[in-house]
Parts: structure tokens; sequence; C-alpha cells
């Protein structure tokens, strides 16, 4: 499995996560609407409530379509990871080699595939690579990307552990910080030296951009897709919440 497949795996389900925490907002949106409106009968002149109202069903309802969209996506890419055969053949199979597994030692029982293993070894070969990583920092509210740099990637537990190599702004933070995180918190970045196979991001694809100079990353979307490898995308940054 190539870098590419990797990071479309990784992104997806970096997406698919974006999609239902946006999904609950608009929920909470929509309930808050609902309560505001039990205490009227009929809109007052200026009240655009049901409007408002509709508008977040229609956003709940695209949010919904998306996410239907990236879950068949990652079906598909996930697919390369299990092995052929029908879900009849698959289970005759398993019940087959149960009775196999049984005599053998617990190291021999759970090996992963062929295709989970290059996987696994192309995530274990990150190490010293700088990847996008989602953090949280001590006493923050929200967790935020930022660019960090792989020490270890544990096959067994499936967990980077990175190093946050830039300082804080301020004194107490000025040390660099070390992070264990799971594989749906990594992103990593496309190799410099061959973005021939890197991945492209049309118009309207949510990305994460980086602040020029620094390793703090932002949400933003596509406005303008690249013209050749070596030139840069136009972005609009997203209004922080």
């Amino acid at each position: 499995m190539s870098s590419a497949d990797i990071t479309g795996i990784l992104d997806n389900s970096r997406e698919l996560d974006r999609l239902r925490k946006e999904q609950e907002e608009v929920l909470l949106e929509i309930n808050k609407m609902h309560k505001k409106l039990q205490s009227k009968v009929v809109e007052k002149p200026g009240d655009n409530s049901l409007s408002r109202l509709k508008m977040l069903y229609t956003q709940a309802k695209e949010l919904s379509e998306s996410e239907v969209n990236i879950s068949t996506q990652l079906l598909g890419q996930l697919d390369t990871l299990m092995p052929s055969g029908t879900p009849g053949q698959h289970r005759r199979r398993i019940e087959g080699e149960q009775k196999k597994k049984r005599m053998k030692a617990d190291s021999d029982i759970t090996r992963p595939s062929p295709s989970l293993r290059n996987l696994l070894d192309s995530l274990a070969n990150l190490k010293g690579e700088q990847v996008a990583a989602r953090v949280r920092q001590e006493e923050a509210e929200k967790e935020e990307w930022v660019i960090v740099k792989v020490i270890h990637f544990d096959k067994e537990t499936r967990v980077f552990e990175v190093l946050d190599e830039e300082p804080g702004d301020d004194e107490e933070s000025s040390e660099q910080k070390q992070y264990k995180l799971p594989m749906s918190h990594i992103i990593p970045f496309p190799k410099r030296t061959d973005l021939t196979n890197a991945q492209e991001f049309p118009p309207g694809k949510h990305v994460l951009a980086v602040y020029p100079g620094t390793t703090a990353l932002y949400k933003a979307t596509v406005v303008q897709t690249r013209k050749v490898y070596n030139t840069n995308y136009f972005v609009h940054k997203h209004k922080s919440k």
C-alpha cells in the first residue's frame, strides 16, 4: 500500500470525524430553535426563526449525505486491507481455522494480514518525519492541529510518539513537548522529493493549512487549485467557533 493510500484513509477518517462533530453542533442549534418556537404560535414580523430552522435542517441533511459519501469511500479503501472472498467464505474459513488456532501459540494467533503489515510498516517508517497531529495542550478546552516530528510508532498498540519541537509563546511552555497519539490523530505529509504522487485538492475541499513560518495549522477550504506541482493552493480560512 502506497503512502498516498495511507494518507487517503487517514484524511477520510479525519473528515468523517469533522462531519459528525459538525452534525452534533447543528442538532444542538435545532433543539434550541425548537425550544424557542414552543412559546410561539405565529412568526412575528422581523422574526426569522422558521427560516433559520429550515436552513439548519437543510444543513443537517447535507452533512448527513456527506457522511454517507465519506463512509462509502472509507469502506472501499478498507476493502483493500481485507482478504478476498464472500462473507460466507470468510465465515467458513474462520470456523475451519479456529481449530488450528487452538493448537498454535498466542503469538501466531493474531498475525496481521500482509496489507495491514504493509500499512503498519509504512507508518513505522515515518520515524524522524514531520506529520500533522491533533493534540490537546495542557488546560486547553479544544484540540488543535500542529506539525510534530515522529519519534516512534508502536505496531502492536498502533500508537505514535511525537515531539512538538516549537516551544510555546509563554515561558512555562518553552520546553518541547511529547505526545502519545492514536493513528486517527496523525496525517502524514507527502514526500517533498516526489510531489507527483501527492493528493490533489479540488476547490471546495476542506483541508489543513500551515501558518507561514510556524508549526501551527488551521482549517481552511480550497478556493483555487494549484496549476503545477511546485505552486501553492489558494485557501479560505474557516472562522473560529
